[in-house]
């Protein structure tokens, strides 16, 4: 097929690229490559891509109306994979304005592009941020997500209303994926695995917020690409069973789907940091602090949906994922 990929030069968008083209398919991708975080990491994840003659990068900010509406219409994708948005729960209490230019505009132009070229399936990042002040555990896509507690939470909420907004006018099938917490080679510097390796290695202390006690269901990159392919390939469907005086909030009458991707099996903070100075072969020097605001205390993923649907549930054990991001780490950085 021949598929759109938002955010390519991303942690995500650039694994996700490789996988496609070993299998076959033709795949644009785009990436303003800001400077959120080290451009250097998103173009070394540009290069792996490189090789293949079915893979076309072009430079391009979703935000611009104008340039995503010529990029469908010359490039007739059948179906996209939109990753591309302005990520971070703290930045977005300190820098609101670029997760409405990213991820409200940015979404609703992906949205027209797919309307208008009749794109045939979009798949796009949501976030397990969206479950903000539920306390329910696991957190299930069945489960009302009214109450997020920070604005990037507030921002992909809005981006799957939106996208079932496409799904029923349009008939647009539409399926929005709620990623717990990433983490692998060629991870984002701006969260704690990298974060944390590279002052253990250094001697410097790690910064551990709610003095370690939250879980965080971390999922290992390679079983978030399988789940994402496997969504791509399987465009969303009406329920038939849906009904609008019990509405099921992650289903619909128009086909439109939700799907958590997560280790279902989550993880004390503490305890990760453990695998990491075991595989690090070094101490960490803890510097335990309150909570920050727009953080929520646990995720747990339920992904009953996935394994019943997609056949699928991801499997990576803790010790086996950090011991290849460290590998991987280690060569990366020197």
């Amino acid at each position: 097929m021949k598929i759109l990929v938002t955010g390519a030069a991303g942690f995500i968008g650039s694994s996700l690229s490789l996988k496609l083209l070993e299998r076959g398919d033709e795949v644009v991708g785009i990436d303003n490559l800001n400077d959120y975080y080290d451009v250097n990491l998103k173009l070394a994840r540009l290069e792996r891509l490189r090789g293949y003659d079915r893979f076309k990068f072009i430079k391009l900010d979703i935000a611009d109306r104008a340039a995503v509406d010529e990029l469908f219409a010359r490039e007739k994708f059948q179906r996209v994979m939109h990753l591309a948005a302005q990520a971070g729960v703290r930045y977005s209490i300190t820098h609101p304005h670029a997760y409405i230019d990213s991820n409200i505009v940015g979404f609703i132009n992906i949205l027209e592009g797919c309307r208008l070229c009749a794109v045939e399936h979009l798949a796009y990042a949501s976030s397990s941020s969206v479950y903000g002040a539920n306390t329910k555990m696991p957190f299930s896509i069945h489960d009302n997500v009214d109450h997020p507690v920070s604005l990037y939470a507030a921002s992909k909420k809005a981006n799957e209303l939106m996208a079932h907004t496409y799904s029923h006018l349009y008939k647009l099938p539409t399926t929005g994926l709620r990623f717990f917490t990433v983490y692998g080679p060629w991870g984002r510097p701006d969260m704690s695995p990298i974060k944390f390796a590279r002052n253990i290695i250094e001697g410097k202390p790690i910064d551990v917020f709610n003095y370690g006690n939250h879980r965080r269901d971390f999922t290992y990159i390679d079983d978030i690409v399988e789940g994402v392919i496997r969504v791509i390939d399987k465009p969303a469907q009406a329920n038939a069973d849906w009904v609008g005086d019990n509405p099921d909030p992650g289903t619909s009458f128009a086909p439109y789907r939700l799907y958590n991707i997560g280790s279902n099996n989550p993880v004390h903070l503490l305890t990760f940091i453990e695998t990491l100075e075991k595989c690090l072969g070094k101490e960490a020097i803890k510097n335990l602090l309150p909570i920050q605001p727009g953080d929520v205390l646990d995720t747990y993923a339920d992904v009953s949906d996935l394994v019943h649907d997609l056949g699928y549930k991801p499997a990576t054990l803790l010790e086996d994922g950090v011991r290849s991001f460290v590998e991987w780490y280690k060569c990366f950085y020197r």
